[in-house]
C-alpha cells in the first residue's frame, strides 16, 4: 500500500481539504468524518456546528403598502412583496420600526447608508469618518476559526466623488467598515469570488476546480458512509454548476480588463457588461449568493454581507417590465413597478435561504445553523424616510433565535427601537459578549 493511501486513511484530526494543483477545496460537514477537524462526539455540551452571519443589502427603500405579516409561524399572511418567503415563513422573521437615530435628520442617501450596520455617526467632507460594522466586529471575534474570517461582496461597482449633502459617496458604496475610516474592499466580480472560495491561483484559473481535485475526492468519499458519500457527491455537483457559469463569465471579465487597459481607463469607471460584470444582474446576484452559500456550508467563512445595490443605483430590471433605474423608480415607491422591485429583491433573500435550507448539517440544515438578515436604508424612497427601516431575518442560528414571528417596535419608543440593539443581540448569540454596540447598550427586548 503506498504512502499516500496510508495518510488518507489516518484519522482525520483537523480540517481536511480537497487539494489539487493550486487549489483547495473545503468541505461540508459530514457525520461519518470529521472533515472539520472535530466529530459530534469530541463535546456533546455544544453544538458542533457554527454558527453565521449574512447581511443582504438593498437600497432606496420598498413599497411601503406591502411590506407587511401577520400571524405568526405556519399561520403568518404574508404582503405580496413577501410572497418569496412563502416556503420559509416558519424559519423567518418580518420586523418592523427599527432605525438608525444617526441616520435621520442629516440629508439623504450618503448619510443613510454609511452606517446601516454600524449605528455611526458619519462625517462630512474629504475625511471618511463613522464606525466599525457589526459583520467586522464578529469577524474579528471569530474569523480565526475559519480560512477567510469573512466574505463582502457586491454586485454594484462602488462609486466616487461627493453627494450634494456633501458626504462622500463611499457612504453609499459600502455597507462593511473595518474600522472608522476604512470600508472593507468590495468584491464585485463572481469569478474572482469563486477563486477566494476554492484559494484557485494562477495560471489553471482556466481548468475546472474539480477536475483537479477529484483524485482527492474519490480517496475521501471510499472513507465514507453511505449517507455522506450522497451529501459529497451533492455537493460537488453544486460546485460544478456554478464553476460552469463562472466560466461562461471568466473569459468575458478578461476581456474587459484587456480593453480598459488599452483605452487606459479604470475598469471601476465602465459601464456593465464593458466592465466585465455579468449584463443580467438576475445571474450576478444568484452567482453571489450561491458563493455564500457554499461558504458557509463548508465553513469557509461565517460571516458575509451582500450588497445587492448601493445607494443611488442605476440597475435597470427590463425582465421585471420596469424602465426607469433603480434610483429613480424608488421616488415612486407605490407604483407597481417599486413593487415588483421590493418583491425581486426580497427573492434574493429567499434564494439563499433556500439553498441553506437544502444544504443537511446534522438533524438540521445550515440555514438552522445561521442568521441572515435582509436591511433596506430606508422605508420611503421618495421621501427618503428612514425614521424606520424593512428588516427581515432568516435561520434560527443554532437554536438561539426564536422565528416565525412578525415583530413592530415603531411605538416602543426610541431608546428602545434601535437597530444597533438588534445587532447587539445577534452579536451576544454568536458567542460575542459585548454589552454595547453602536449607540446601543443593551440588546433588543423581546427578540
Amino acid at each position: 500500500m503506498s504512502s499516500r493511501n496510508n495518510a488518507d486513511r489516518r484519522p482525520l484530526s483537523r480540517r481536511t481539504l480537497l487539494r489539487g494543483a493550486g487549489v483547495a477545496m473545503a468541505l461540508p460537514w459530514l457525520e461519518s468524518i470529521p472533515v472539520w477537524g472535530f466529530s459530534p462526539s469530541d463535546d456533546s455540551s455544544t453544538s458542533p456546528f457554527p454558527k453565521r452571519f449574512g447581511v443582504l443589502f438593498m437600497a432606496c427603500g420598498i413599497h411601503p403598502d406591502h411590506w407587511w405579516a401577520k400571524g405568526a409561524g405556519s399561520e403568518m399572511e404574508l404582503s405580496k412583496c413577501l410572497t418569496p418567503l412563502e416556503p420559509l415563513k416558519e424559519k423567518v422573521n418580518v420586523i418592523s420600526g427599527l432605525f438608525n437615530k444617526n441616520a435621520t435628520g442629516v440629508g439623504i442617501h450618503p448619510g443613510q447608508t454609511g452606517n446601516i450596520l454600524s449605528g455611526a455617526s458619519l462625517q462630512k467632507g474629504a475625511e471618511l469618518r463613522g464606525g466599525i460594522s457589526v459583520d467586522q466586529v464578529l469577524a474579528n471575534h471569530l474569523g480565526q476559526e475559519t480560512a477567510q474570517p469573512s466574505m463582502v461582496l457586491g454586485c454594484e461597482q462602488p462609486i466616487t466623488g461627493y453627494h450634494e449633502t456633501n458626504f462622500s459617496m463611499a457612504y453609499s458604496s459600502h455597507i462593511s467598515w473595518q474600522n472608522a475610516t476604512s470600508p472593507v474592499p468590495m468584491e464585485v466580480y463572481p469569478s474572482l469570488a469563486f477563486d477566494s472560495l476554492f484559494d484557485n491561483r494562477g495560471t489553471r484559473r482556466n481548468k475546472s476546480v474539480l477536475d483537479r481535485v477529484k483524485e482527492h475526492a474519490a480517496s475521501l468519499s471510499r472513507q465514507a458512509s453511505a449517507g455522506d458519500r450522497s451529501k459529497l457527491d451533492e455537493y460537488l455537483t453544486s460546485v460544478r454548476e456554478v464553476e460552469k457559469r463562472i466560466d461562461r463569465l471568466r473569459a468575458d471579465q478578461n476581456k474587459s480588463f484587456e480593453r480598459a487597459k488599452s483605452a487606459g481607463k479604470q475598469i471601476i469607471t465602465m459601464p456593465r457588461p464593458d466592465n466585465g460584470l455579468p449584463e443580467d444582474i438576475r445571474e450576478h446576484m444568484r452567482l453571489m449568493c450561491d458563493i455564500i452559500a457554499l461558504a458557509f456550508q463548508t465553513d469557509k467563512t461565517r460571516i458575509a454581507t451582500l450588497l445587492l445595490c448601493r445607494d443611488i443605483s442605476g440597475l435597470f430590471y427590463p425582465f421585471l417590465d420596469v424602465r426607469n433605474a433603480h434610483h429613480s423608480a424608488s421616488h415612486n415607491e407605490r407604483s407597481d413597478d417599486w413593487e415588483r422591485v421590493s418583491r425581486y429583491y426580497c427573492s434574493q433573500l429567499a434564494y439563499l435561504a433556500g439553498r441553506l435550507d437544502a444544504m443537511p448539517e446534522g438533524d438540521g440544515t445550515v440555514l438552522d445553523n445561521s442568521c441572515l438578515v435582509f436591511v433596506n436604508n430606508m422605508w420611503s424612497g421618495s421621501r427618503h424616510d428612514s425614521t424606520k427601516v424593512p428588516l427581515l431575518t432568516a435561520g434560527g442560528l443554532g437554536g438561539t433565535l426564536k422565528t416565525g414571528r412578525v415583530l413592530d417596535y415603531l411605538k416602543a419608543g426610541d431608546d428602545n427601537r434601535k437597530l444597533c440593539s438588534f445587532y447587539l443581540s445577534l452579536m451576544n448569540r454568536m458567542g460575542l459578549s459585548a454589552d454595547r454596540f453602536g449607540d446601543a447598550d443593551s440588546p433588543l427586548e423581546n427578540f
